[in-house]
């Protein structure tokens, strides 16, 4: 049984695999309506979502499959006080696949320690969101015919940007990648992921300007600056509106650009550049949803398994407020290493100085 926790589980083989599949139903989807004919799909949507809810709801029915869930915990029994253990045990014996986001980073991959089915990653507070990664691959390799060689510029809040955090670990399995991380110094990747690039000979510079890098781009990923994820509303005053993307700006870029978004949007792209041919974030949200009926008829077809018991835990290693453990105090006190830093194996949070 397989679960998709973080694009790192998959392998550089198994992602062109994928590709290729999604690439054949965005071709002849009709050839895949009965892909996963009898099977059904949990949707645990803790946190707001539309794009993402709504794109593997779509992927799952066009498959010839079934949904159920809920997109508001408070009609659950979380309401009541159900630990997310007991959630999956009971949903994992209904599904055959489960899709979750929470607001809770590393609850993904808690939530496989005790699933029976496959477990599927649709975001994790800040920390990961892979499926819009594979949406946005797809994206990538659909219109410019591969990820090689590219340069990528991420723009935006990239301390908080769980999309931004799948792109960089995904971009890592591709060759000669140069990245141009755009963001204001209290926005700025996390200091695990800048390990992380170092330690696999990532090309990247750190500017806080848009302007002077978009002619070198191209991809222009944007971000928004994500006001729930702020725990200081002063910080978000300063932040937000900070990159606006307009059609002038785009006048210095090359014309085989793709303007991308992992949507929704605020303030930072005007309408005016919807237009603009360069601009596919809409386009991208649709190659989503394809990308997504991909990986559902792969994992929504494996065999059910029960997983192996683990260790009860006695309270959080972590000290990252936002993490799973702190408030599922029987998760084990998983840790990995993170080059020669030692992490918690739920969020990627150092543990060092705790």
């Amino acid at each position: 049984m397989r679960h998709l926790i973080d694009f790192g589980d998959l392998s550089r083989a198994e992602w062109d695999e994928l590709y290729a599949r999604a690439d054949k139903i965005i071709d002849a989807p009709e050839r895949y309506l009965d892909a996963c004919r009898g099977k059904v799909m949990a949707s645990l949507f803790y946190e707001p979502s539309t794009r993402t809810n709504f794109s593997f709801q779509t992927a799952m029915l066009r498959l010839g499959g079934t949904v159920f869930g809920f997109a508001d915990p408070r009609s659950s029994s979380v309401a009541k006080g159900e630990t997310l253990k007991d959630t999956i045990k009971m949903v994992s014996g209904y599904a055959d696949v489960i899709v979750m986001r929470t607001p809770w980073e590393g609850a993904a991959k808690a939530a496989s320690l005790y699933s029976d089915v496959p477990v599927i990653n649709a975001g994790d507070g800040g920390h990961m969101h892979p499926t819009q990664t594979i949406a946005d691959l797809t994206t990538v390799t659909r219109l410019r015919g591969g990820v090689d060689g590219l340069a990528f510029g991420l723009c935006g809040d990239l301390k908080n940007g769980r999309t931004v955090h799948s792109l960089i670990k995904a971009l890592a399995k591709f060759k000669n990648i140069r990245f141009f991380l755009i963001a204001p110094r209290d926005l700025a990747i996390p200091d695990y992921l800048r390990q992380f690039m170092q330690e696999h000979d990532m090309a990247f510079v750190e500017v806080t300007g848009l302007e002077t890098v978009i002619p070198q781009l191209d991809v222009l990923y944007m971000t928004r600056i994500q006001r729930e994820r702020f725990i200081d509303p002063l910080e978000y005053e300063r932040n937000k509106g900070i990159y606006i993307l307009t059609g002038s700006k785009l006048a210095r870029a090359r014309e085989d650009l793709l303007v991308m978004h992992p949507l929704p949007r605020v303030d930072e792209i005007t309408v005016d550049v919807d237009d603009d041919p360069r601009a596919v974030y809409f386009a991208q949200a649709r190659f989503g949803m394809f990308a997504r009926m991909a990986l559902l008829a792969d994992l929504a077809n494996m065999s059910r398994s029960v997983p192996a018991p683990v260790e009860i835990g006695h309270g959080p290693v972590c000290h990252n407020p936002n993490c799973i453990t702190q408030t599922e105090d029987y998760l084990p006190p998983l840790v990995k290493r993170n080059g020669e830093v030692e992490c918690c194996a739920f969020c990627d949070t150092p543990l060092s100085g705790f």
